[in-house]
């Protein structure tokens, strides 16, 4: 991937933007894509950056809140490497929006990070929609940014794209409400504890926490370009601090370039993998007392330009001979693809999330302790939608390129290092298969001629812009956008890489990835010829990076001259009814239990006593997790410790905290059990403890389904410093 630039000429109106290829990873039909930018700043010697206007001599309005966003935990495919067999059975960590609202007395924006794998345009309308109920023309399409952290341990089911839709059982109804409340509702708790504040800016670097995991592609970029470079990978972070005027800390913004794929394909907990542990340390740290999810203050982990950065720090070695992978197609002799998979830095994916992410939280707190460099400036929006089917991009006076209609090539269904696909596809492939494309001849038709010249040299496998049934496979219409606040600028992208020249001055930007929309890769020119996976999933063709740069540029000169009500709004992407799309998975079943049990009833008992660092484990009869409804706020799980003083049971972890993990069996005949494990922390106090479980099971009332409560709760146990 090619990393953030940086600005040249202290007195020029130059600022690189430099998208960088953020992940998705997938396998077989279906996949996702992301994508982000970065511009760097240029500094005066005090090295103060220069804001792009006059600043106001007042301070903003801040707001920041939190809201859970979790959704059904069972049966519900999880999103992101399109696994059919990964499915929801359990929490691992709970979802959470994080919403941050700054007002400068003329313009507000708001922007939102949500433990999800890639915010979609149904869910950016759907959210936008309910907020013009609450709020009219306060929060609109131009001056909201949602973005996701790329989980791909969230729950899917949230798209209207036919590709989509497919590799998530369709659209799934909770699962997307969950998701749209939740975003909404932390902007509800961001709006109303607006207050006077200020902002503050820090950067540095993290070595050691992602790697680049197709070397052979960015080697592919001119050597000059890779020279300015001391890492093929952005190993930079930026945060925003925000204060309130006598500097109590409110809530804060951090942007790294890593993929959120610590939890690997093999998990079925939800999770918010590596950037969700980084806030979830932040934020307890900050919100002392507090069980995770609760408590004023908002920290936000969000991903940056992340397109082929892994946090598997080991690389990608064969599975079944232990030997490092074919370079060129990351594939093994045997098994191919799917037997070489990248591994973390931990021994298992539970630590390697830990590490990732407190490496991250890590640096970002010492860069929260030293930030001292106020942001002061105006605040500014541009966005457009855009026909990125066809763009038209002038690459000099006499030469111009277009984009195509989407198609994905061969190397797509090969998936990444990060989850390779099931079936006989490499990375790099440059020719079609007489086989593949055979059937999908046969079953969906050949692609173009037109198509597939526009593509050249991707072989297409699936020629998603020509397939309409049921429903459109891939979007027509993408939005652009970018946030100024000051001299911070905010560039949301829905691809991959990108570049920008001559637009702001001296203004620190920032890549916020997997925003608005999903829309696959965006690699470079070079990159696209080598065909890997993220090149065979730049699905615009060669010169989507090329059209989104000009269409980035466009914003960003409208932003520094003032012309942003000039700028065409653009064709607005569709809206389909709820009756036009599909759904595959079936209704949740009746709940049965063993003879002679009851539900919440313990089938496995915890032992007497555990020593600090030891893990404890009860099962229970338990019902389909899908039949409690909407758990957002609420919890399948709490471990709770005895208070002599008071003879009463205090809450000290729930399904929120790292520490927990909710584990859902399905059975036969409708029974299922729940396991739940507290995995002790050396930080536990001595004392006398139990562990609880809620739940719902569903019965018919002759043909009326009818829900009931349930709860259990194990023995009480001790837990000491030694056994």
């Amino acid at each position: 991937m090619a990393r953030k630039a940086v600005c040249c000429g202290l007195n020029s109106l130059e600022v690189l933007l430099m998208v960088l290829f953020l992940l998705m990873t997938g396998v077989t039909v279906g996949l996702i894509t992301v994508f982000a930018v970065n511009m760097s700043s240029q500094t005066k010697e005090t090295g103060e950056l220069i804001p792009m206007v006059t600043p106001p001599q007042k301070s903003y309005l801040i707001g920041v809140g939190r809201a859970d966003c979790t959704g059904p935990v069972a049966n519900v495919p999880l999103m992101g490497y399109a696994n059919p067999k990964q499915t929801a059975a359990g929490i691992h960590t709970r979802l959470f929006s994080r919403a941050f609202i700054v007002d400068d007395g003329s313009r507000r924006v708001v922007f939102v990070s949500a433990d999800i794998g890639m915010v979609s345009q149904r869910l950016r309308l759907e959210v936008i929609k309910a907020l013009q109920l609450k709020y009219g023309d306060l929060y609109r399409q131009d001056n909201v940014v949602l973005s996701g952290t790329h989980t791909h341990s969230g729950l899917a089911g949230y798209f209207q794209y036919t590709l989509f839709m497919i590799t998530s059982k369709g659209y799934i109804k909770p699962s997307t409400q969950a998701i749209v409340k939740g975003i909404v509702r932390s902007i509800d708790v961001a709006h109303k504890t607006m207050k006077p504040g200020k902002i503050f800016i820090n950067k540095g670097e993290i070595v050691g926490s992602n790697v680049n995991r197709s070397p052979h592609s960015y080697l592919n970029n001119p050597e000059q370009e890779r020279n300015r470079y001391t890492s093929n990978t952005d190993e930079q972070i930026v945060i925003l601090k925000f204060t309130d005027l006598n500097g109590n800390g409110m809530g804060m913004i951090s942007w790294f370039a890593v993929h959120a794929v610590s939890m690997n394909y093999t998990n079925r907990m939800v999770s918010s993998d590596n950037l969700g542990y980084a806030s979830y340390l932040f934020e307890q740290e900050k919100n002392i007392g507090s069980l995770p999810g609760e408590g004023p203050y908002v920290a936000a982990f969000c991903t940056s330009n992340s397109g082929d950065v892994s946090p598997n720090t080991r690389g990608p070695y064969c599975m079944n001979t232990g030997k490092k992978c074919d370079y060129l197609n990351s594939s093994c002799p045997t098994g191919g693809t799917k037997m070489c998979v990248a591994f973390g830095p931990g021994n298992d994916m539970f630590e390697s999330t830990r590490i990732i992410g407190q490496n991250i939280y890590k640096k970002a707190k010492e860069l929260y302790g030293s930030a001292g460099q106020e942001v002061r400036g105006s605040v500014h929006t541009a966005h457009q939608w855009v026909n990125m089917t066809d763009v038209t991009i002038h690459l000099n006076s006499t030469h111009s390129v277009k984009t195509c209609k989407p198609a994905l090539g061969h190397s797509f269904a090969a998936g990444t290092t990060d989850g390779g696909g099931d079936l006989n596809f490499t990375q790099g492939a440059v020719e079609g298969d007489p086989f593949w494309d055979g059937i999908r001849d046969t079953l969906l038709g050949a692609p173009s001629k037109e198509i597939q010249e526009c593509h050249d040299p991707k072989p297409i496998l699936f020629s998603t812009g020509e397939m309409n049934w049921p429903l459109p496979w891939h979007p027509d219409v993408v939005d652009v956008q970018i946030i100024t606040i000051g001299s911070v600028a905010v560039v949301a992208v829905p691809g991959e890489e990108l570049e920008m020249q001559k637009a702001f001055t001296n203004t620190e930007v920032v890549i916020t990835g997997l925003c608005n929309i999903y829309t696959h890769y965006i690699t470079t020119h070079e990159e696209y010829q080598v065909q890997r996976y993220e090149a065979a999933s730049t699905i615009y063709g060669p010169h989507t990076l090329s059209a989104y740069i000009q269409h980035f540029r466009g914003l960003a000169k409208a932003i520094a001259q003032g012309k942003v009500e000039e700028l065409p709004k653009g064709p607005e992407p569709p809206f389909f009814k709820d009756s036009q799309l599909f759904t595959l998975l079936l209704p949740a079943p009746v709940d049965n239990q063993p003879a002679n049990s009851t539900f919440g009833q313990v089938l496995e008992q915890v032992h007497p006593r555990y020593k600090l660092g030891e893990v404890a484990s009860v099962t229970f009869v338990a019902g389909n997790p899908r039949n409690s409804g909407d758990m957002r706020d609420k919890t399948f799980v709490t471990v709770e410790r005895f208070q002599n003083n008071t003879g009463t049971w205090v809450v000290v972890h729930t399904d929120a905290s790292w520490e927990t993990r909710f584990h859902w069996i399905k059975g036969s005949g409708g029974q299922s059990n729940a396991t739940v494990e507290w995995h002790i922390p050396l930080s536990a106090q001595s004392g006398t403890y139990r562990i609880r479980h809620f739940g719902h099971y569903k019965r018919f009332n002759i043909v009326t389904p009818v829900i009931t409560a349930y709860e259990g709760v194990s023995d009480v146990f001790r837990v000491t410093k030694t056994l």
